[in-house]
């Protein structure tokens, strides 16, 4: 039940998800709108803007070897053109704080969250966007030399089903699962992709890839074409615009069930806090049809977990997956870690604190960290590198 060596074993987070007070980023605002989707404010997130050494610390001394976290776009350029030197420090620190605690830094450009100043003149869809991205990608790029792998985009094929999403959760309409990506915001964001990656490239970069979420894809009543279909839009035309890059992070959690007129659930089947299907066979069958497709280019899992209040359970479903993962990479699938969403308990998007993630719990009025048995539990699967053998 080992995996390979120098299998990285992670966790991961998001700039607006953890560290609290972005007040120059289109999510902020969003936020604060009138009728918006949102269970509640980002706030103060859990403060991991300040405390991030204390959880760096959490994370190596468990005997976890990679931290994945995003820049915010927003604080390092809040004015078009106006970069701010501390904040690229900032972060420069965050990458020397992983290495010099035997941790991967892996960094994310983009996890979600743009300036104001970019989504008021029309965002990724603005004619200006590409030539935006590119020039923030390389403002960055020499802050990401020691990083090991660096991603340009955090799922723009969910990006993509933002419209669609925000519309539901303002009505608190039930979702069954992820709808079709608006097509001109899938080519504006693969664009943008494409865009970073030369600006990087330029630069030297680290290994650099993009991270898409992935899904087990299961036709329902015969609607293989349906389903098809419904997948070409949301993962084909995705891993179109991988091919040569050096990897591709995949963020799976669960699967997709796709019938006649569109996705569907499965009548009775345990759902997790997220509303998703507690499926954790999906990354092995998702990573071997990624594989499929982009059989030159390696795989990292930059995020998987189970939203749930039931750590035990949360050790349980991750060692499924483990398992399913152990198995693809036995059969010839390139995957070069695990990055577990997520390190802390967060700002979960339209759903707010209430959905917990975390290896590590947090009380957002003191911010006192409390590792969970999870924690240990994947760090001692680290040490390991691999699975006990009774899991």
């Amino acid at each position: 039940m080992t995996f390979p060596d120098g299998f990285l074993w992670g966790a991961a987070t998001a700039s607006h998800q953890v560290e609290g007070n972005n007040v120059n980023n289109h999510y902020w605002e969003w936020e604060h709108a009138p009728d918006n989707p949102f269970a509640e404010p980002s706030g103060d997130a859990v403060d991991h803007y300040h405390r991030w050494r204390e959880d760096l610390d959490l994370l190596a001394g468990a005997g976890l070897t990679a931290y994945r976290f995003s820049l915010e776009w927003s604080r390092i350029e809040p004015e078009e053109g106006e970069v701010s030197r501390a904040e690229l420090d900032h972060y420069r620190r965050m990458v020397d704080g992983c290495r010099d605690r035997g941790l991967a830094p892996i960094v994310t450009l983009n996890h979600f969250t743009t300036p104001r100043w970019f989504a008021h003149d029309g965002g990724w869809l603005g004619p200006k966007a590409g030539d935006r991205f590119a020039r923030f990608a390389e403002t960055a790029a020499p802050i990401l030399w020691d990083a090991a792998y660096v991603l340009t985009l955090n799922e723009p094929n969910l990006a993509a089903c933002l419209p669609v999403l925000a519309e539901k959760a303002a009505k608190q309409e039930p979702i069954a699962g992820l709808p079709r990506p608006d097509q001109r915001l899938s080519e504006a964001l693969i664009a943008a992709h494409r865009r970073g990656m030369d600006a990087l490239r330029g630069a030297g970069s680290p290994p650099a890839g993009l991270a898409l979420v992935g899904q087990e894809w299961i036709a329902e009543d015969g609607a293989d074409e349906e389903t098809a279909a419904h997948r070409a839009a949301m993962e084909d035309q995705f891993l179109e615009a991988c091919h040569g890059d050096d990897f591709v992070g995949m963020q799976i959690y669960s699967c997709a069930r796709i019938g006649p007129d569109g996705p569907v659930a499965r009548p009775g089947a345990p759902m997790t806090q997220a509303h998703v299907e507690y499926r954790p066979q999906a990354v092995g069958e998702s990573v071997r049809r990624v594989a499929s497709v982009l059989p030159e280019t390696p795989i990292l899992i930059t995020e998987n977990g189970l939203a749930t209040s039931d750590d035990a359970e949360r050790i349980a479903f991750t060692g499924e997956v483990l398992s399913g993962l152990r198995a693809a990479v036995a059969d010839g699938v390139d995957v070069r870690g695990y990055l577990h969403w997520s390190l802390l308990d967060n700002f979960e998007w339209f759903g707010g604190y209430a959905i917990t993630f975390g290896l590590i719990g947090v009380d957002r009025t003191t911010f006192t960290r409390t590792p969970k048995p999870s924690l240990s539990w994947l760090g001692e699967v680290a040490r390991r590198n691999g699975l006990p053998d009774q899991t």
